[in-house]
């Protein structure tokens, strides 16, 4: 096999590792507040995905960071749905970066090519996420942004922020949802951690005073506390930036709402402007990097916004990201330190990840101990060895990465990767193709099967509350569970013996499981575990299948059937690698036998769509030839809104072709199979009419 044809399998292989390895720091930043790596390094890692995904789309998977947010809330503040989803924000970190968002804009729209387009430019606070449901003036609740679709209540701790009124003052539509930055100023963050230790030395023992590692962590720990009090305690501040579920929108400019917004008694940030093109938003960005030490709270980027509303309108959003926005990062900060040593950890899929563990060091207002060194390549690399002092770069507070090896000259052993799986001895080998060395021993290798256990009751999957790691890796070292299904079979007896006192525990438990008997279908797909499927792929499947059932069945015949496999390949955004690692995965007599005992213990329900519906519901079609009004990104857009599917070429399951001028041999097929055709003018009235 030549290096060419190597590629793409060293490309997914990548792609896995880089959406395993954000999705843990997304958990550590949104989820427990405790972030083991910087925002610049986190930025690196969603770069170097992006840019692996843009020289392959047919390998994007399901959970790149390209479609995800956020994290799953934490389990002791109440769940609740967002009326409109609380979307992340692409990254941008260079001025190119800017100019290509804004020519961006204009393609889509089928603007002209200097065509002005005026932005909103803001500083990009680093604090926590948080919107503000204001109805008839008065506030009623309060939520964290959470996985994005599903945010904590907050309504009691909220009420204590002297920046958020209770009531608005003026005139304010009905119904109105405010999201901005819950955060903590710099000067009141060291003041709270200086009262903290004085509270543990007068106590007795400063050393187990809880001190915050920086501004944000401290704003989010104190928004989400269980008791109002501590909340009250603690000086939080709120700055408004947008808008969500609304009864009507006061201006036809983002900049007019803002303006609106703060009319009515919310903070909006003075560094806030309308700038004409990119080349006045980008001299806004310098200012305020030049200005960023003076500021009273802590930022790491500038946030550009289309200004019109109707053009954010016609750009929509894709999977988590509206189109129409974009977050210019600074520059990533560094520190050196002392690598210590160098631990392997086992992950679900066998895949043997080096870890640095490192001398403390605090970048950019982070203490980091801990970084990835990814992969033996990225070992060999940088030369590293413990002992050797290493620079780490951090953009913010998610994962930190080592840049440089400043003592790769001095006389020192090699590291060298381990051979061996240090959890079941099993061979570590790295396939052909593949940059990630993988430990042999499948479902005998303990770290694999607690992982993949931990991974089927983690929040993105099915989200079984109270069901964490060590009671996965205790029910399974004492034998309760061997696979998925035998979770549901867990019974009051075998847990009441296991905590004294444990009825409650016991009862709430099997409950939380009970609960899940009928669990979301993406959410089971992606808890099984299988290669290449992360959660964006396991909807983007049961979307296209309906049922889990009909999806497994698909993959089985598609082993035998060429049918079969171009059905699941035509699926948006699964491809072959996709295909593949599904019909291997449904290929496997222990896979069959462990899927079959799971349906036995559950049925996941259906898909249900969440599109508006209209005249073309449920069907497939295909664009062609030249869109004169919109772009074919936005007519695709429009499309899945009204819930249909839309494929790259026609076959006999199309159901409409939209043709336009210059249309080819795809107006040709749809003659001969007989498919209907209709011109941009119909299909702008199919999308006027949907509701």
């Amino acid at each position: 096999m030549t290096a060419a044809t190597n590629l793409p399998n060293e490309a997914a292989a990548e792609l896995e590792r880089l959406a395993a390895e954000i999705a843990h720091h997304n958990r550590l930043y949104h989820t427990d507040d405790a972030p083991e790596i910087s925002d610049a390094d986190y930025d690196a890692l969603v770069r170097q995905n992006a840019a692996l995904e843009a020289a392959y789309p047919q390998l994007i998977r399901a959970d790149s960071p390209s479609r995800m947010v956020g994290a799953a809330p934490a389990g002791h503040l109440a769940k609740v749905a967002h009326a409109r989803a609380m979307m992340s924000l692409e990254n941008g970190f260079s001025a190119e970066d800017v100019t290509e968002f804004v020519a961006r804009v204009r393609r889509f729209l089928s603007l002209a090519e200097y065509a002005p387009v005026a932005l909103t430019a803001e500083p990009k606070i680093d604090g926590l996420s948080c919107s503000l449901r204001y109805e008839r003036g008065v506030l009623v609740q309060a939520l964290t942004r959470g996985d994005g679709a599903v945010g904590e209540d907050v309504t009691a701790n909220v009420r204590t922020i002297g920046d958020i009124p209770d009531r608005l003052t003026g005139s304010a539509p009905d119904l109105f949802e405010i999201r901005g930055e819950v955060y903590m100023a710099k000067s009141d963050f060291a003041a709270l951690n200086a009262r903290l230790l004085a509270e543990g030395e007068a106590a007795g023992d400063a050393s187990k005073a809880r001190q915050f590692a920086n501004p944000r962590n401290a704003a989010a720990g104190s928004l989400r506390q269980k008791d109002a009090s501590v909340t009250a305690s603690r000086p939080l501040r709120f700055l408004a930036h947008g808008w969500g579920e609304t009864s009507a929108i006061p201006g036809e400019t983002q900049l007019e709402v803002m303006h609106a917004i703060q009319a009515w008694g919310l903070p909006v940030s003075d560094l806030l402007i309308r700038a004409a093109d990119a080349d006045a938003a980008l001299a806004h960005y310098a200012r305020i990097e030049a200005e960023r030490a003076e500021l009273p709270f802590d930022i790491d980027g500038v946030v550009y916004k289309v200004d019109r509303l109707d053009w954010q309108a016609r750009l929509g959003a894709v999977a988590r990201a509206p189109r129409w926005a974009l977050a210019h990062k600074f520059p990533a900060e560094r520190a050196q330190t002392l690598l210590e040593r160098i631990d392997i950890q086992v992950g679900r899929t066998g895949k043997l990840t080096p870890v640095a563990r490192l001398t403390p060091v605090t970048v950019g207002g982070v203490v980091v101990t801990n970084a990835t060194l990814h992969n033996a390549d990225e070992i060999e690399r940088l030369g590293v060895r413990p002992g050797d002092r290493v620079v780490l770069q951090r953009a913010g507070d998610v994962i930190p990465q080592i840049v440089e090896n400043l003592t790769r000259e001095e006389e020192r052993a090699p590291w060298t990767f381990p051979t061996r799986c240090p959890e079941c001895d099993s061979d570590a080998v790295r396939e052909e193709g593949e940059v990630d060395i993988r430990c042999t021993g499948g479902l005998i290798c303990p770290a694999q099967r607690i992982e993949r256990l931990r991974h089927f009751v983690s929040r993105g999957a099915l989200d079984i509350e109270g069901l964490g790691l060590k009671q996965i890796e205790d029910f399974f070292h004492d034998g309760l569970i061997h696979g998925p299904a035998d979770i549901f079979r867990l019974t009051e007896e075998q847990l009441l013996v296991r905590k004294k006192d444990g009825r409650v525990w016991a009862a709430n438990l099997l409950a939380a499981i009970e609960a899940k008997r009928a669990p979301d279908p993406a959410r089971f797909l992606f808890g099984l575990g299988i290669r290449h499927v992360g959660s964006v792929t396991a909807r983007d499947l049961v979307k296209a299948f309906g049922t889990v059932e009909h999806v497994a069945e698909v993959a089985t015949r598609a082993a035998a059937e060429p049918e079969a496999r171009a059905e699941l390949e035509a699926v948006d955004g699964i491809g072959p690698v996709v295909a593949e690692a599904l019909i291997d995965f449904f290929a496997e007599e222990h896979n069959r036998v462990a899927w079959d005992d799971l349906l036995s213990q559950v049925r996941p329900v259906p898909f249900v769509s969440e599109q508006r519906e209209s005249a073309v519901s449920g069907q497939t079609l295909v664009f062609t030839g030249s869109m004169e009004t919109l772009s074919r990104d936005e007519a695709k857009a429009q499309a899945e809104m009204l819930g249909a599917r839309v494929a790259g070429s026609v076959s006999a399951k199309t159901d409409l072709v939209i043709a336009g001028p210059g249309a080819g041999s795809k107006l040709k097929k749809a003659a001969e199979l007989g498919i209907r055709v209709i011109d941009e003018a119909e299909w702008a009235a199919i999308v006027a009419t949907a509701r």
